[in-house]
């Protein structure tokens, strides 16, 4: 009854209600906050993972200025349902690279965290180019332009640059080999040796079929066909990480 008694005096009392409110969500946030100080990293590494390649960056610009991210998430929660339509969950390291993350919320479209690989350079062409042509249903826009639109390069090294100074690995060499790379990439007849060494599985490929330029298309394509591909889920243990 005394406990009952006290706690309608706190109730009663605007000001003491407050201080109280304040101090237990000043305990909890130090509880939860203060630990990250001691460690080093909050995201597991995992092997495979990798700077974009400066094709798939490129791509991965044209992805957020045409709002794409507005419609599709890249984020497979863990639940049975969704593991079932897309493939494994989608695990923190997979977007430790990516400023802003393309997590997203809405799903007008589906989720395209596992979508690499999953259809041919063909089939992205021509569901870019006209989306109804493959999906019927679709209510996506047309990105046709985007094949008929030259990639504009300039000097790509700085983009590795500014990623760099907010925590992307990239080595000085593949800051040096930008713009090479990004030629590379597009043109399967180019000696890719050195594209491959610095960014294993970059899918090599004139993804939207015209040679003589690279274009848009060829850059959103190489993201799309990259998304989902870099972590080796038949050597990952859901309980205990990597086996």
């Amino acid at each position: 009854m005394a406990l009952l008694d006290k706690h309608a005096i706190i109730e009663k009392n605007a000001t003491l209600l407050l201080v109280c409110s304040f101090a237990v969500v000043t305990i909890g946030g130090i509880v939860e906050i203060a630990p990250l100080f001691y460690l080093q990293n909050t995201i597991e590494k995992v092997e495979g993972m990798r700077p974009y390649s400066p094709l798939e960056l490129a791509g991965r610009n044209i992805y957020i200025r045409e709002g794409c991210y507005l419609c599709h998430s890249q984020m497979i929660r863990p639940f049975r349902d969704e593991v079932e339509r897309y493939g494994n969950y989608s695990l923190a390291a997979e977007s430790m690279y990516d400023h802003p993350f393309q997590w997203g919320s809405k799903r007008t479209g589906p989720d395209l965290a596992r979508v690499g690989g999953r259809y041919s350079n063909t089939w992205h062409v021509d569901h870019l180019t006209d989306p109804r042509s493959v999906v019927p249903e679709s209510v996506m826009p047309r990105y046709g332009f985007l094949k008929d639109t030259p990639l504009e390069i300039g000097d790509f090294s700085t983009q590795l640059v500014a990623n760099q100074r907010v925590g992307v690995p990239y080595t000085e060499e593949m800051v040096a080999n930008a713009n090479a790379d990004i030629h590379a990439q597009a043109n399967p007849d180019a000696d890719t040796s050195g594209l491959l060494e610095r960014y294993p599985k970059a899918v090599v490929a004139d993804f939207d079929g015209n040679p003589a330029a690279v274009t848009e298309m060829d850059a959103l394509v190489a993201y799309l066909q990259m998304l989902g591909t870099l972590v080796d889920f038949s050597t990952y243990d859901e309980t205990a990480g990597y086996r």
